[in-house]
């Protein structure tokens, strides 16, 4: 069942025409503005946020420069997602909760593979900047440990 939008306006600052887009995963949005009353188990694939040029450009010095993520100023209400159907409203039934682990380690193989080729030169800076914002966040929420010697472009 949809219930996200589709064509979103940047996160950060809300302007319609948007530049740049990231996928991370769905416990994310426990780090974003307006993420509480989000049941990040119930969303189905990844979560994609927009964001304008100028905003892309603060994301990717945050993120390369400073190796860390937006996420905290991001409004959870200006992202793109999928949400499972509602089989407990539909069917008086308790469905188990999503298992988000498989999504997650999906994400985190494809960043760190993203990281370990940031020389090659078809590695695209979109590509680095989500792969920090991707671990970084999983760093945070726990789900992660941050290496010892980090990759870092």
């Amino acid at each position: 069942m949809y219930a996200g939008l589709k064509n979103t306006p940047c996160c950060l600052c809300g302007r319609e025409e948007t530049h740049t887009r990231i996928e991370v995963p769905p416990r994310a949005l426990k780090l974003m503005e307006n993420g509480d009353p989000i049941s990040w188990r119930d969303v189905v694939g990844s979560v994609t946020l927009r964001f304008c040029a100028d905003d892309w450009a603060l994301v990717s010095d945050l993120a390369v420069e400073m190796d860390t993520h937006p996420l905290s100023k991001c409004n959870a209400a200006h992202v793109s997602l999928d949400l499972r159907e509602d089989h407990e409203a539909l069917l008086s039934a308790t469905k188990a909760a999503t298992d988000q682990t498989e999504l997650e380690s999906k994400l985190v193989a494809r960043a760190e593979s993203t990281l370990a080729d940031v020389d090659d030169p078809y590695t695209e800076d979109r590509d680095v900047v989500e792969a920090i914002v991707v671990l970084r966040a999983l760093e945070e929420l726990g789900v992660r440990d941050r290496p010892s010697d980090p990759v870092r472009p």
